[in-house]
């Protein structure tokens, strides 16, 4: 027996504190519901999480048919045993009693149930009256980053190679694709450099508009674990609210939105001005040094300083931090990616790494961070804007090999311009070029920014909408047909996480009803489809998820993401293997780019890049002439103003994010109890100087209004920088959870109903961080305290405001025990 801890008083759990370049120790968290002991589970079925980017693998514990509870996986390399709150709680979202069970479409304005033969059978005939009287290109396939790499690939093959459109991405254009195209601009290629490793070996760590404790809880554990041992890593932390990283940090800045840019010159002007770069490792690996240098001459702290609002001597502390650093590693999420100058701004954070030569060395990487599960194999399969296994779509050759791998035509796969990014694909379906659209597994009339202008694109009487998911969402509720899925536990697959790391998840239970695998459904829209290859064969000959896994590895060979060392038996055993695997790597590849930059040179690169400030696309004669060699590029940008700035009207800044209790649109965590009750309802973060200001004080019901709409919340006072407002995104349009509209609260709680229709230049990321508000007065809380959880970045500025402190109580304890097999050496219970 371990301790019994309650998780959502304390997300990150106990310490196991270790020194740096030690192991870090097990500990393994497990939550059986209802009583349930160990002894009494019927089966441990292995998996990770599916509620977040970390890949924490983890056994599910079945009793009668149903699960009952999860455990951290201890032999795993990612989390060694540990598990986050989505983990320990959110498995219960999937008997929710109002899973979707049955298909259902539009009849007479209402959404009714009938068989899966009715539901394909409308699906098809609108897909073939498209293709006859428009054309592929009036079909679009919007998908998610919480499915598996086999129904990615699965999706891929069907929509490039089956309808031949270039209408395919996934909602990873919202949180992951900066990362991606970051990482082709400076290496030519996608792929995580580093490795979740790299935190046990740092000296100093970097957090770059990434709040680490709320969105991968558990390295954050692995950071905090480092921080309570010998030798514990400096931190440096960039993030305009107080997250847990902020308050840990050795050099916090808080920067004014939409500034990242000048901030980030700043720090590489006084980088390369102190002398702390490498210029045996400049010379060896990169192109672009002097032009770099010369970009960054005038950015000094002083004249960032007053760009972003951030003291000229704390810039310079930072930069002494990381250029200084024996082993820096840099980790990058949606505050970079979501702001102003997304790329211009994630590809300085490269620089900062290659200037410096820290790559390719424990503890000395990046790691441009994702914020879904999946979201890395979208990106791989090609679900996401680009081709299957990180091919050129501008690259002949490229496009010819994946004609092999698929036995089509080349000119059967589009690629007479770039693939469609999400939101091009919306304004198409709002224009009507666009006449049907598949949505599998995201809930884009949540998600999506300027949500008034999204629900009527997909109100349109023109536009054919079929959503696939778990329940009937907000996006589901407008859709013409709406296909019920199996979800994580309910079906087999391999998914892939921020660092590499591809883990097998088993079928532990069968879903509800009539819901299938998201696999399933596409495999069957294909065969009712006939799709073909150039014999008269099946295009799709794969049948189940293992042999769609055999299909993909034939795919991925020889590329950067190579599979073919891998096998679901490989992936049965205890830990997750990071790609590449192949005869070269067969027990996968801790770190790239040990021995130089290679996936860079002009025949093998994914992409030819594109203008930082424009998003207009390199030629490949020119790529070619400038980095002939196939080095990393150092590219430099000017800092630009955001494209909207606070005034008398909207004098704010408003950004939004997420909290450590809740995934996206809540479709599964708003149906947990825990997880609900830490974080009910949406809230309104404000500076204590600004709640003055306004007479605002805590649990205040007030009206956030920008040019594009509004939306009410409770305030809650913290120590966010001022002129900054903060709404977290999660919650829809009204509480589809518990079927009403919380108390309080009007229909526009949704913090997108404020946000922007605007894209970052290169990645087509939206600009979610850096739109302007206004916020008013409704009513004074007579008792009310807001929905904000206190142990997080939205924790109260002062500790007298009878804020009670967010707790679980019985229902939120969980076990953690440090030696799992009572004797310290795997047993029966492994």
């Amino acid at each position: 027996m371990g301790n019994v801890v309650d998780r959502i008083a304390q997300p990150w759990g106990g310490r196991t504190p270790y020194d740096r370049h030690g192991a870090w120790p097990v500990r393994v968290d497990t939550y059986l519901a209802g009583g349930v002991r160990p002894e009494a589970v019927d089966q441990w079925v292995r998996t990770a999480s599916i509620l977040h980017s970390d890949g924490d693998a983890m056994d599910v514990a079945v009793r009668h048919g149903q699960v009952v509870g999860v455990r951290g996986l201890v032999t795993d390399r990612v989390n060694r045993g540990r598990l986050g709150p989505k983990d320990l709680f959110g498995w219960q979202a999937n008997a929710s009693t109002d899973r979707l069970t049955k298909p259902l479409v539009r009849e007479d304005g209402r959404l009714v149930e009938c068989d899966w033969d009715t539901a394909m059978s409308r699906i098809v005939s609108h897909s073939r009256a498209l293709l006859r009287d428009q054309g592929p290109g009036s079909i679009g396939f919007y998908t998610s980053g919480q499915l598996f790499l086999e129904e990615y690939y699965t999706l891929a093959v069907l929509a490039r190679a089956g309808i031949g459109t270039n209408h395919l991405d996934g909602n990873t254009r919202l949180c992951t694709s900066t990362a991606a195209e970051a990482l082709k601009e400076s290496f030519g290629c996608d792929g995580q450099p580093g490795s979740y490793d790299d935190i046990d070996h740092a000296d100093v760590i970097a957090c770059f508009g990434h709040n680490m404790a709320e969105t991968q809880p558990v390295q954050w554990m692995r950071v905090l674990d480092r921080l309570h041992g010998d030798d514990p890593p400096r931190l440096v932390c960039v993030d305009p609210r107080p997250t847990q990283v902020a308050r840990r940090a050795t050099v916090h800045l808080a920067p004014r939105g939409g500034t990242n840019v000048a901030l980030f010159n700043a720090l590489l002007h006084e980088i390369i001005r102190a002398g702390h770069i490498d210029g045996g490792y400049i010379e060896a690996h990169t192109v672009g040094f002097d032009e770099l240098a010369k970009a960054v001459e005038e950015c000094t702290p002083r004249w960032a300083a007053d760009i972003c609002d951030v003291p000229a001597a704390r810039i310079g502390e930072a930069a002494e931090l990381l250029g200084t650093a024996e082993a820096l590693l840099s980790t990058v999420l949606q505050g970079v990616y979501q702001s102003h100058q997304a790329t211009a701004a994630a590809v300085q954070i490269n620089n900062i790494h290659l200037v410096r030569g820290m790559l390719g060395r424990p503890g000395a990487g990046v790691l441009q961070m994702n914020g879904q599960p999946t979201a890395q194999n979208t990106r791989e399969c090609g679900a996401n804007g680009d081709l299957p296994g990180f091919r050129n779509w501008e690259n002949d050759e490229h496009v010819t090999d994946l004609a092999r791998v698929w036995n089509v035509d080349p000119a059967t796969i589009p690629h007479y311009a770039p693939p469609t990014h999400a939101m091009q694909m919306f304004r198409y379906a709002e224009q009507g070029s666009i006449r049907m659209l598949w949505i599998s597994g995201t809930n884009p009339a949540v998600s999506l920014p300027d949500l008034s202008r999204v629900r009527a694109v997909l109100s349109q009487d023109r536009l054919f909408t079929v959503v696939q998911d778990l329940f009937l969402t907000e996006t589901a509720q407008l859709a013409d047909v709406v296909l019920p899925a199996a979800t994580w536990g309910e079906k087999k697959g391999t998914f892939t996480n921020a660092d590499r790391t591809v883990h097998l998840s088993d079928k532990a239970v069968e879903p509800p009803g009539e819901a299938r695998p998201d696999l399933d459904i596409f495999l069957d829209y294909a065969a009712r489809m006939e799709f073909r290859d150039k014999d008269g064969g099946p295009l799709i000959d794969w049948t189940d998820a293992e042999s769609a896994f055999e299909a993909w590895k034939r795919c991925s060979a020889g590329r950067p993401c190579d599979y073919t060392g891998l096998t679901y038996d490989a992936l049965s055993g205890g830990s997750g293997i990071q790609w590449p695997c192949n005869e070269q790597a067969p027990d996968g590849t801790d770190r790239l780019y040990t021995g130089g930059i290679t996936w860079a040179r002009p025949d093998e690169c994914e992409t030819y890049g594109k203008d930082l400030v424009t998003g207009a696309s390199v030629s490949a004669v020119e790529y070619r002439s400038l980095n002939p060699g196939g080095k990393a590029m150092l590219k430099g940008v000017e800092f630009l103003p955001p494209h909207e700035s606070p005034s008398s009207t909207y004098p704010f800044q408003l950004t939004s994010g997420r909290t450590v209790y809740h995934f996206h649109t809540r479709t599964k965590t708003g149906r947990v109890p825990q997880l609900n009750t830490a974080a009910p309802d949406v809230w309104v973060e404000t500076a204590v100087r600004d709640a003055e200001a306004h007479g605002l004080g805590e649990g205040d019901l007030v009206e956030v209004t920008s040019p594009r709409g509004s939306m009410r919340a409770r305030v809650r006072v913290t120590d966010i920088r001022p002129g900054l407002l903060f709404v977290p995104f999660h919650y829809g349009y009204w509480d589809t959870a518990g079927g009403h509209e919380p108390s309080g609260t009007t229909r526009g709680r949704a913090a997108n109903e404020t946000t922007i229709t605007d894209w970052d230049p290169a990645s087509k990321q939206p600009v979610f961080k850096t739109c302007v508000a206004a916020i008013s007065l409704v009513e004074k809380s007579t008792g009310q305290i807001s929905a904000a959880p206190t142990t997080t970045a939205s924790a109260p500025a002062r500790t007298d405001t009878g804020v009670p402190a967010t707790e679980g109580r019985a229902a939120g304890l969980a076990e953690e025990t440090t030696d799992p097999y009572g004797h310290g050496t795997p047993g029966d219970r492994l």
